[in-house]
């Protein structure tokens, strides 16, 4: 294994090593969901002008989610195998070509391809950026760092309404993807120059392929069918992807390589952090959704000003999280996580009583509440989670912590589609049925208060564990 001793990378030129790796994960780490909060005000036009049908526009911003979702542990276990940084340099290479070549699509089936392998270079890129932070710095920074990389996801998600929304009026809908190539170019310019060094853990053993085959599919099958739980061939898929989980877990446990090594989620930390995470995850996550369209079909808001708002949220987790990051470094994180989820459930409960006439300033303090409830709550989370780590598990452990978080953003929209659905059948918002949107919004605000309380005496037990 080649590597970089701890001593030499706290002075002279591994000092820049550091800061290098710094920089560049948190430009992956804002990359990402900018790309995928833009997209998602660029579907619009992208049906007008190649002509796509709904089916094959949803399947856009699909294919990236499930490519990032279902790739990002077998990369972790590749990075811990082959490399860290090598990996990563894929992930930016694969994901700069994908975009340059987006922009040159004449149809929607090009344009899922090149979305899936936008995806595909993502999960290249989450698999590996938070492993590489936690092997380069030393454990009295990780609090620090970690809290940048997720201001960066943050701020990615408030810029990608804002900035995205402006380049797809200005200059077209290609120009959100042809933005990532002059970054993408830059930090492999990066990488070549500055970025010395390589990080292993795993080297010389083999990797799992039959069991990688087995969790890609399941998993995939498990997020399509939760987020289309409501029509029957949904519900078979789910079916399946429960099934292909459960054999998936019984190939890893006679694997003397398994993609994910279960010995992890072994000690309780692990596990009740992680179990944390998807709970405040699938409470906060639909939230978007469910706001925008009572923002803009409700109360009649344009998108700019929907986005305004609605960028309250991620502004506040973005400007908490470093200072957070820093304080758990110096102090105990026993008891804010469960502040977080507190502070998160108050805003979910403000929202769950917004009616038709709801004064703006009401849903812009229960948004603000949430997003310092997640500034409070994700960076101590995802500290104790990855506390208990080997450095040998670094990458796989990093990317099962990214893979919780998507599987936790799919069960909220699953559950929120489950929720209007119940209440207004599979049909557009309009006057004739505001009443029944307005019964499942509160419904589903309530809902998710409920997970995040339920997140808070998880954290309770972390800290117990902290304790002991």
């Amino acid at each position: 294994m080649t590597s970089i001793p701890k001593e030499n990378l706290l002075s002279g030129k591994y000092g820049s090593v550091k800061r290098c790796a710094l920089v560049l994960v948190v430009i992956g780490s804002f990359l990402i969901p900018f790309m995928g909060s833009s997209l998602s005000l660029a579907l619009p036009l992208i049906q007008n002008e190649l002509s796509v049908s709904i089916l094959i526009l949803g399947w856009i911003p699909t294919a990236f989610t499930l490519a990032n979702a279902a790739l990002v542990i077998p990369f972790g276990r590749l990075a811990d195998i082959y490399g860290r940084k090598k990996v990563f340099t894929f992930g930016f290479l694969v994901y700069t070509l994908a975009s340059f070549l987006a922009t040159f699509s004449s149809s929607g089936i090009i344009l899922v391809f090149f979305s899936f392998l936008q995806g595909v270079g993502c999960a290249m890129i989450f698999a590996t950026g938070i492993a590489l932070l936690i092997s380069i710095f030393p454990l009295e920074k990780r609090g620090q760092v970690l809290g940048i990389n997720l201001a960066a996801v943050y701020l990615g998600l408030f810029m990608g309404p804002l900035l995205g929304g402006f380049l797809t009026q200005t200059f077209g809908w290609e120009s959100i993807f042809f933005i990532n190539v002059p970054i993408g170019l830059f930090s492999l310019a990066l990488i070549i120059i500055r970025f010395r060094g390589e990080w292993k853990g795993s080297s010389g053993e083999k990797f799992d392929i039959p069991g990688s085959i087995i969790y890609v599919l399941s998993l995939s099958a498990l997020m399509y069918g939760v987020s289309t739980f409501n029509d029957f061939f949904g519900k078979i898929i789910l079916l399946m992807g429960l099934l292909g989980i459960f054999v998936f877990f019984k190939v890893v446990k006679y694997s003397n390589n398994p993609i994910i090594p279960l010995g992890i989620f072994k000690n309780r930390l692990t596990s009740f952090s992680g179990l944390a995470l998807i709970l405040v995850t699938v409470a906060t996550s639909a939230m978007w959704t469910l706001l925008s369209l009572y923002l803009q079909d409700l109360r009649g808001l344009d998108t700019f000003t929907t986005a305004l708002i609605l960028a309250v949220q991620p502004l506040a987790v973005a400007i908490l999280s470093p200072l957070i990051g820093r304080l758990t470094d110096k102090e105990s994180n026993q008891g804010v996580t469960i502040l977080g989820s507190l502070v998160c459930a108050t805003g979910l409960s403000i929202l769950a009583l917004l009616g038709g006439d709801t004064p703006l300033l009401l849903i812009v303090t229960g948004l603000f509440l949430v997003g310092v409830g997640l500034g409070l709550f994700s960076v101590p989370t995802n500290q104790n989670f990855l506390r208990s780590l080997t450095r040998k598990y670094y990458g796989v452990g990093s990317a099962t912590l990214s893979t919780m978080v998507f599987f936790g953003q799919t069960m909220s929209l699953g559950i929120l589609l489950l929720i209007l659905t119940g209440f207004m059948g599979n049909v557009e918002i309009g006057p004739s049925n505001y009443i029944l949107f307005l019964e499942g919004l509160r419904v589903s605000f309530i809902l998710f208060a409920i997970f995040s309380i339920v997140g808070a005496v998880v954290s309770y037990v972390v800290r117990d564990k902290l304790s002991a």
